[in-house]
């Protein structure tokens, strides 16, 4: 194809030189039967021979007339009178014959330049009028240049032309043979119809699996973008072509994209998502990252995570349960009725005790369900567990789920930093202003090292071992994340008791107002009617009495 369309450029161009090279030639040759005739018609001696001789074949006019054409080579020279008499003529039976064209023009007194038909065939003429000492016309000079010499003229440069043509093909054909193996390489070999199909596939295979795919060239814009990318980033396909560090807002995501944080299955929180990322640098200098959606795995081993804590919780209530039994049945076997009532009321206080703590303080039914489940953990794992005096968190919580994973990750840190540690103690406390909601969480185990507190909300930090499922360090970010969602914050400091106290705060947390269903605030702790007093009630209409449903760790860890 590259050939055909340089010996087509390269026929057209000779083409388009040769027609004009043809009209300059004719222009040439009648320019030049022009200057002939001029000169021929300066010459005084014709006016005066026409005047004192007559037109015969060796008269001084025919004489002067060859002796001009040989000299010049022009094919004739004819030289007429005022009537267009011929008193000159390569042909001598041509003399005092009338000239064979109209020369009324040049008899006029105007020069003429034309090619035309004559006695002896086509040729370039030029005509120029004869005139005497005082300027008067006496009569005309033709002469004539054979067409047949243009033409030679033209075809002796066609070899030439053709000459440099070849060349500059020669020369075309070579840097399309450059150019198509520097294409073949480039392509692998490919055929047109195989790259337009694996274009088509391509397509559908980007947009069609469910991992994230950006490309991106060696100046760092975004070269393509699938669907499952723009959801996974929160991108439009309009950002095709911007520079990354347009399209994603400074962090962590935009730092592994780009490259600026080095290594496989890199993860990053975007949004309320768990991404893991994988970059991959191009040969042209770019990069291809891929993102997978973990989401979903870190709820679910978050959830196992929860109800292991919960089968060991309930297993040690078991064994003590059991404990208490055997207690029982022995006052009663001593016949201590009185004691063993006591040791029953006492039993069951704790728990009551703890329900009405979270119930009194917290009336939104989502964290107060957290809260009693997760003193129930707390308990169980010798960590005290309190709300703070003066918390308070009325039931009009805008995004109660949140508030959830924020409060679930805060307590659940605090529980592990002080779990095996005498005198474990962790307090929550949930306070208002406006619309304004602050949760803060303290506990007295070894707290977070000041050098160390701006990484801890990093994506991947963490100082624990990973758990079965996979990996740590998302807790903390998906806090921040989720405050900086409310324009809010989130801060770790030193607590009074020397441990860590995490404070974060949620602008906008609130409603102005309760909804229709909200549970209604009651004097003293009251609880709704239909649920026992000193019980929470838990999203889904389960009761919380002072232990963890199953579903409490799951709400706690997303």
């Amino acid at each position: 194809m590259q050939l055909a369309i340089a010996a087509g450029v390269t026929a057209l161009a000779t083409g388009l030189f040769l027609a004009p090279l043809g009209a300059q030639l004719d222009d040439q040759a009648m320019r030049r039967a022009l200057a002939i005739a001029q000169t021929t018609a300066a010459e005084s001696r014709l006016d005066d021979a026409l005047g004192s001789s007559s037109p015969v074949r060796h008269g001084p006019v025919q004489n002067e007339a060859e002796r001009i054409r040989r000299a010049t080579g022009a094919e004739y020279v004819v030289i007429m009178d005022v009537r267009g008499v011929r008193w000159s003529h390569t042909d001598p039976d041509q003399i005092g014959r009338h000239v064979s064209t109209d020369p009324s023009g040049v008899l006029a007194g105007r020069e003429v330049m034309q090619i035309d038909e004559g006695t002896l065939g086509r040729s370039a003429r030029g005509k120029v009028p004869l005139r005497d000492e005082n300027g008067g016309i006496v009569g005309a000079v033709s002469v004539g240049i054979a067409y047949e010499s243009v033409q030679q003229r033209l075809l002796a440069t066609v070899p030439q032309l053709l000459a440099y043509a070849g060349g500059a093909l020669a020369v075309g054909a070579l840097a399309a043979y450059l150019v198509a193996r520097r294409l073949q390489r480039r392509t692998h070999d490919l055929a047109f119809s195989d790259i337009s199909a694996l274009l088509t596939e391509r397509e559908a295979m980007l947009h069609g699996i469910r991992e994230g795919f950006v490309a991106l060239d060696a100046h760092g814009r975004i070269r393509l973008l699938n669907d499952e990318a723009q959801r996974l980033l929160d991108l439009r396909s309009e950002d095709t072509g911007r520079p990354l560090e347009e399209a994603l807002p400074p962090g962590r995501t935009a730092d592994v994209l780009s490259g600026r944080v080095d290594g496989a299955d890199l993860l990053t929180v975007s949004g309320q998502r768990v991404l893991v990322a994988n970059r991959m640098p191009t040969d042209d200098g770019g990069a291809v990252v891929t993102l997978r959606d973990r989401t979903e795995l870190e709820r679910l081993g978050r959830e196992l995570d929860g109800t292991r804590g919960l089968i060991d919780a309930l297993r040690a209530q078991d064994h003590e349960h059991a404990n208490r039994l055997h207690t029982l049945l022995g006052l009663l076997e001593l016949g201590l009725h009185e004691e063993a009532a006591e040791f029953v009321t006492q039993a069951v206080g704790v728990h009551r005790a703890t329900a009405e703590q979270v119930t009194e303080r917290v009336h939104d039914p989502l964290p107060a369900s957290l809260l009693v489940g997760k003193a129930t953990v707390a308990t169980e794992r010798g960590v005290s567990l309190s709300i703070a005096p003066g918390s308070r968190l009325p039931d009009r919580v805008v995004d109660p789920h949140s508030l959830v994973t924020i409060l679930g990750n805060l307590v659940d840190n605090a529980l592990d930093a002080t779990a095996g540690t005498p005198g474990a103690r962790v307090e929550v406390e949930l306070l208002t202003e406006g619309r304004t909601a602050v949760v803060r969480v303290r506990d007295n185990g070894p707290g977070v090292p000041e050098a160390r507190r701006a990484e801890i909300f990093t994506e991947g930090w963490t100082t624990k071992k990973p758990p079965a499922h996979g990996r740590r360090g998302i807790g903390l970010a998906l806090v921040r994340r989720l405050a900086e969602r409310y324009g809010g914050s989130a801060d770790v400091g030193e607590s009074p008791g020397g441990g860590a106290e995490f404070t974060v705060t949620l602008p906008d947390a609130l409603s102005d107002a309760l909804s229709e269903d909200a549970t209604e605030e009651r004097p003293g702790g009251v609880a709704p009617a239909g649920q026992e007093a000193g019980s929470a009630r838990h999203p889904g209409g389960h009761v919380a009495d002072g232990r963890a449903a199953p579903g409490d760790a799951s709400e706690a860890d997303r």
